[in-house]
């Protein structure tokens, strides 16, 4: 089976599209083990511990970034570029990852027949 590639290059407030992408990613776990989840830009931010979206009336979904470890969902990239521009680290995120480079993160898509992006 090919490997499924789901991209978040948006943050987690003001849209949508972080939790709706979470949620296809979980769903997707049922058909097919072959996934992989790559966050970059502005991304990275949906997996930073501590989040308080309450006060703008959103719902803090961060921490079922850990489900993906239960739906066996191992393949987690970020990009190292994108957290540092934030002044970020992989000590600052709700669930271990790892940490790719740009061209390395173009490398791992290679092996990833279909790409989702939220």
């Amino acid at each position: 089976m090919s490997k499924i590639a789901f991209i978040s290059r948006r943050g987690p407030h003001g849209t949508a599209s972080g939790r709706e992408g979470l949620d296809a990613l979980l769903a997707t776990s049922a058909l097919t083990e072959s996934l992989a989840l790559f966050l970059l830009g502005d991304g990275v931010l949906q997996l930073v511990k501590e989040q308080s979206p309450q006060g703008i009336l959103q719902r803090h979904y961060a921490p079922t970034f850990k489900m993906l470890e239960l739906y066996d969902i191992e393949e987690v990239y970020v990009c190292a570029d994108s957290l540092a521009e934030r002044g970020l680290t992989a000590s600052d995120l709700v669930i271990p990852v790892t940490l790719l480079s740009p061209a390395d993160i173009r490398r791992e898509w290679g092996l990833c027949r279909t790409h989702i992006s939220f």
